[in-house]
């Protein structure tokens, strides 16, 4: 089956899109939703994750219970075994250091969820994560996509029906895609 893999900056609605077009889909039983393991608390905000210490992260990757794992920002990351069936479309949000060993795993469309770095900036403050220092810093670390995946971009500067609109389309294709084999453009 394939992966469909959400990257691009922070601030940028990955998880705002995702939590829309779950939402939108959750009856289509062609399609799961990964929920990733995060050394970070729940209370944080943001996405609904797994929330594990640093040392039960570790036992996590130990016992081989991920199929993929990053760091980012003092975090560690994953994606666990059982979040990634065999026999469904899977969407995951990953960072675009991994895109390339997830595409060694499974076939995968990236979908590059972008905006402009000013809106990028006034949603990472609106988080309270973070400070204005790290905000900038955390722009300015900003990297490309590899080269030579699948890759299709949107761009979510306007509303968030708008921007799910689009995630849904690229999903509801990717899964038709799997069903005829023909995979989306």
């Amino acid at each position: 089956m394939i992966w469909v893999a959400l990257a691009g900056p922070s601030g940028a609605g990955k998880d705002s899109l995702l939590d829309r077009v779950r939402e939108d889909l959750a009856g289509d039983a062609r399609l799961h939703f990964a929920q990733r393991t995060i050394t970070r608390s729940a209370q944080a905000g943001g996405e609904a994750h797994e929330a594990v210490s640093s040392e039960d992260f570790q036992m996590l990757a130990a016992a081989d219970a991920f199929v993929l794992t990053w760091q980012a920002h003092g975090l560690r990351y994953g994606i666990r075994r059982v979040e990634a069936p065999d026999d469904k479309l899977v969407v995951i949000s990953v960072s675009r250091a991994v895109l390339h060993e997830a595409s060694r795993m499974r076939r995968l469309q990236v979908v590059e969820v972008t905006a402009p770095r000013e809106l990028l900036a006034e949603r990472l403050a609106r988080r309270g994560r973070e400070t204005a220092d790290q905000i900038a810093a955390r722009l300015d670390r900003e990297m490309g996509l590899p080269e030579g995946l699948d890759i299709v971009t949107i761009r979510n500067d306007s509303s968030i029906e708008e921007g799910a609109a689009r995630l849904r389309h690229v999903l509801e294709a990717a899964a038709s895609s799997c069903v005829t084999g023909a995979f989306p453009s």
